[in-house]
């Protein structure tokens, strides 16, 4: 996650004050200690709430329209009216989203709140932007829904446990520096390349290329207009620094969407008759939703978990099944990884947090609530949930505390009756905005050492292999297993870390499951 917030002043903290001259409220959330007020946090919850509502926008688009391997959406309704796949049931993208919306925001109120009130941290938490993008265009497709978002609980689970234990430390130190960047900067493109697809900007052509520039190489309709246009204003805010720049450009852009759509009556690019409007709408179609859509949430996505059936898709065990399974939770719990420590020290830098040590207070309370978000991510169906770093920008209005987690929480809760609004939200309203968290995790490719083969090559690797194979594990793997090799050649394998070699082996025997499959399949 990302955030255009400026600095905030380092916390001063105040002088002795007698504990029993402080409310309850103000012991228990270290107001005043932390030289704060319940109003600051009150407007800090606030802003971090409108910087990372966005989620409630992306969410649904992204999994909220894709499909499991059975061609189903999260829903359990099936995406196509026909066995071609041509002709899309709108309707029924419709109500995936819908409760897909309602869930993702009842799991981040509940887990926000859980923050705030356990971790005592100004820390927002929603799914994770990149985390669901390898569970709806990598994971799904190779499996039923309830299997998918199974996997994302064994993830959580296995925080947990690293958390307890102190083997999340351990993972951490183990893998270098350059590819825990790399795995960002990969993730970036990876998202990048989703955005610029799913709004008709970069499409499959009929021809010998594999992708090429909108029609025929050219910009034409007018939902690429408004991705164009979408595109300038939220750079335009972005540099302007106007707080919850990501969630504005939405829904501004959304808002012209839903006038060219009125005015020009452009409609969705597979009709239902089975022909292709070229300059059609990619996903929604921007409208003003119905009154009947307003009601009590949908919430019957939540328990949809099968826990086990990944691992056995047949009724049976196979061990290159059960590996591949492994090293995909494994790629979730290394994301969610990296994107919580650098948060958490992020955050607390920015809020003058930190102890002269580094750390943050309750630590270990905040990365366990971290790892039960995933946990109720997967049981929520919304995808793995992971702590925000736009909630910088509510530090940077003056939140301090856990106060301001359990405010942005509640703001969450209230929104989940508002999710029919999200259906008005059409793909190309959001393209732009993912390509502005492209560039945001690109930036972090300056902390990769070019110069040095050692960790240039498997960095260079990891980034490109992302987008290039619309995967993310198949990234990391790669970049693990040339940066052991690399090192070994080089005569410094003891500089590997232990972990790193075993993980290193792990991937290689998932690149050859095919292979093993074959040859266990023939004893």
């Amino acid at each position: 996650m990302v955030t255009n917030s400026p600095k905030a002043a380092p916390v001063t903290p105040p002088g002795h004050l007698n504990p029993t001259q402080l409310s309850g409220l103000d012991r228990w959330f270290e107001i005043t200690h932390r030289g704060s007020t319940v109003s600051r946090e009150v407007r800090g919850g606030l802003v971090t709430f409108f910087a990372m509502a966005y989620i409630l926008a992306l969410n649904p688009i992204i999994i909220g329209a894709a499909t499991d391997k059975r061609g189903l959406l999260l829903s359990g309704q099936p995406k196509f009216l026909d066995a071609a796949q041509k002709n899309i049931d709108w309707a029924a993208v419709h109500h995936s989203q819908l409760m897909v919306a309602a869930v993702t925001a009842l799991v981040a109120a509940v887990m926000t709140i859980a923050m705030g009130v356990w971790g005592r941290f100004p820390l927002g938490i929603a799914t994770g932007l990149g985390l669901n993008a390898l569970i709806a265009y990598t994971i799904a497709p190779t499996m039923t829904w309830p299997q998918a978002m199974g996997l994302v609980v064994w993830e959580g689970i296995g925080i947990a446990i690293a958390v307890m234990t102190g083997f999340r430390q351990a993972v951490f130190k183990a893998v270098p520096p350059a590819l825990r960047t790399a795995i960002s900067v990969g993730i970036g493109l990876f998202i990048t390349f989703v955005g610029l697809m799913d709004s008709g900007v970069v499409r499959k052509p009929s021809g010998s290329v594999p992708v090429e520039l909108g029609i025929n190489g050219s910009l034409e309709g007018w939902p690429i207009a408004v991705v164009v246009i979408g595109f300038f204003l939220v750079v335009l805010l972005f540099v302007k620094r106007v707080r919850g720049a990501m969630l504005l450009a939405i829904l501004a852009t959304t808002a012209i969407a839903i006038i060219v759509e009125a005015a020009a009556k452009v409609g969705p690019m597979f009709r239902a008759d089975g022909s292709v409007n070229a300059t059609g709408w990619e996903l929604n179609v921007p409208a003003l939703p119905n009154l009947s859509d307003f009601g009590w949430p949908k919430l019957g996505l939540l328990g949809r978990v099968d826990m086990f059936g990944a691992f056995a898709p047949d009724g049976r065990f196979h061990l290159s099944i059960v590996l591949g399974v492994v090293l995909i939770v494994f790629s979730l719990m290394l994301a969610d990884f990296f994107d919580t420590m650098g948060t958490v020290v992020a955050i607390g830098q920015e809020g003058g947090l930190l102890s002269p040590q580094g750390n943050p207070p309750h630590l270990k309370e905040i990365l366990l609530v971290d790892a039960l978000a995933a946990v109720a991510g997967g049981l929520g169906s919304s995808s793995s949930n992971t702590a925000y770093i736009e909630s910088a920008s509510g530090v940077g209005e003056g939140a301090r505390t856990g106060l301001a987690s359990v405010v942005t929480g509640a703001a969450f809760f209230v929104a989940m009756f508002l999710t029919p609004l999200v259906n008005m939200v059409p793909s190309e309203a959001v393209a732009p905005v993912l390509a502005l968290v492209g560039f945001l995790m690109m930036t972090q490719v300056l902390h990769v050492r070019w110069d040095d083969v050692e960790d240039g090559i498997p960095a260079f690797l990891t980034i490109v292999l992302m987008p290039f194979t619309y995967s993310i594990t198949v990234g990391i793997g790669a970049g693990f297993i040339t940066y052991a090799l690399i090192k070994a050649v080089k005569g410094k394998a003891r500089q590997v870390h232990p972990l790193m070699w075993g993980i290193s082996a792990a991937f290689v025997v998932y690149f050859a499951q095919g292979i093993l499959s074959s040859v266990i399949s023939r004893l």
